[in-house]
C-alpha cells in the first residue's frame, strides 16, 4: 500500500484512553515529520488493516508500519520510541529485555486497558 506522506504510520484505537495519551505523548516528544497517527476506526485505519491482513473489528497492539511493513506489541513499540531522537537510548536499552518478557507485559496491558484506563466514544486527539 502506497504510504503518499512518507511518515511512519501508526494505527491505534482512537477509543482507547491509554491509546490516545500514548500517542498525544507521541505528539509531544516526536518531531513532526516522522509519524501519521491513523485511528483503526477510521476509514483509511480499516483500508491499511485490511490491506496488511490484520482484523478490521478489534485491534489487540498498536502497528507501526515504516519502510520495512508492519511491527506489532512490544517490537512495535520499541520500534517507534527509537524514532524519536531523545529517546532512542531508552528504546535500545528496553531491546535487551527477551521479547517473551517484554510481549508479556505488553499483553496484559492490552487486555486490560480499557478496564484500566477506560474508553471514549470517539478518538479525543487533535490532530493539528
Amino acid at each position: 500500500m502506497e504510504n503518499q506522506s512518507g511518515k511512519n504510520r501508526i494505527i491505534f484505537d482512537g477509543e482507547c484512553n491509554l491509546c490516545n495519551g500514548v500517542v498525544g505523548w507521541l505528539m509531544k516528544f516526536a518531531p513532526v515529520e516522522i509519524f501519521e497517527f491513523i485511528p483503526f476506526q477510521s476509514p483509511r485505519g480499516q483500508q491499511i488493516l485490511k490491506h496488511f491482513g490484520f482484523p478490521t473489528q478489534r485491534l489487540e497492539t498498536v502497528i507501526l508500519i515504516d519502510e520495512n511493513g508492519p511491527h506489532t506489541h512490544s517490537d512495535g513499540f520499541l520500534k517507534i520510541v527509537s524514532k524519536i531522537p531523545r529517546w532512542k537510548l531508552v528504546a535500545a536499552l528496553l531491546a535487551f529485555v527477551p521479547r517473551m518478557v517484554r510481549d508479556s507485559i505488553y499483553n496484559l496491558a492490552s487486555r486490560n486497558r480499557v478496564k484500566w484506563f477506560g474508553q471514549s466514544k470517539s478518538c479525543t486527539i487533535n490532530f493539528r
